[in-house]
């Protein structure tokens, strides 16, 4: 593929690399109607959606009375990464774009995501994407603060050793974007429709820079982003 004007090009995994969030919140849903929260799906998706869990223990306290525990993080961790394990398929075209994108940067990628190293790591290795993401796998749970923080796309990009605002940043949830714009970088907002993806509008309201709705259009974007910024 062409030559790409970012210094590094770094993904959000869940409903960018894999389709997790309905697998996820299926099991979260189950689990805060154990606790007396009935939800459903789309109601646990439209609160839960690019959060971390542990970071919404405010929220499962007010409608459930219950201060979730280290415990129950871990068994909701073990419940959830079996359904993953048995369930989870590749976002479409993801695979194929990352390796092209890998290739044109000679491995300057990283995934950087808000969800635990474990859950990243299985789900990597689950659409076999792990070996591209080697050494390079970014977790907001290691980092002082979460998405929308900036604070995992900082550390990704002090690893390559590449300046944030030289990266691209590929999102698909308002927190993410949020995160990505926060450091500096150009966002890219994948946005196919679905409760597991903000909407365009939405990501568009941020300042995200390009809205698109097939992942095999990503390498594309990427390259026409240098014809688009020299024209100007």
């Amino acid at each position: 593929m062409p030559h790409l004007p970012f210094d590094a090009v770094l993904f959000d995994c869940d409903g960018v690399l894999v389709d997790s969030e309905p697998i996820t919140n299926t099991v979260l849903r189950d689990m805060l109607e154990e606790l007396g929260w009935p939800l459903t799906l789309e109601e646990c998706m439209n609160t839960f959606v690019g959060k971390a869990v542990k970071d919404e223990a405010a929220t499962i306290l007010q409608h459930t009375g219950f201060a979730i525990t280290p415990e129950w993080l871990k068994g909701f961790q073990a419940r959830r990464n079996e359904a993953l394990d048995r369930d989870l398929v590749e976002v479409p075209g993801a695979p194929v774009a990352v390796r092209a994108i890998h290739a044109a940067l000679q491995g300057r990628i990283a995934c950087a995501s808000g969800a635990d190293r474990g859950k990243v790591q299985l789900q990597l290795a689950k659409v076999g994407l792990l070996d591209a993401f080697d050494g390079r796998i970014f977790s907001g749970h290691e980092t002082p603060r979460s998405k929308p923080f900036p604070d995992v796309y900082l550390a990704a990009a002090a690893a390559l050793g590449v300046d944030p605002a030289r990266c691209a940043v590929i999102e698909d949830t308002v927190t993410g974007a949020m995160a990505g714009i926060a450091a500096g970088a150009t966002v890219f907002g994948y946005s196919p429709g679905g409760l597991s993806h903000s909407s365009a509008a939405a990501l568009r309201a941020l300042g995200v820079r390009e809205v698109f709705i097939d992942m095999a259009q990503l390498p594309a974007l990427l390259a026409g982003w240098c014809t688009e910024a020299v024209s100007r």
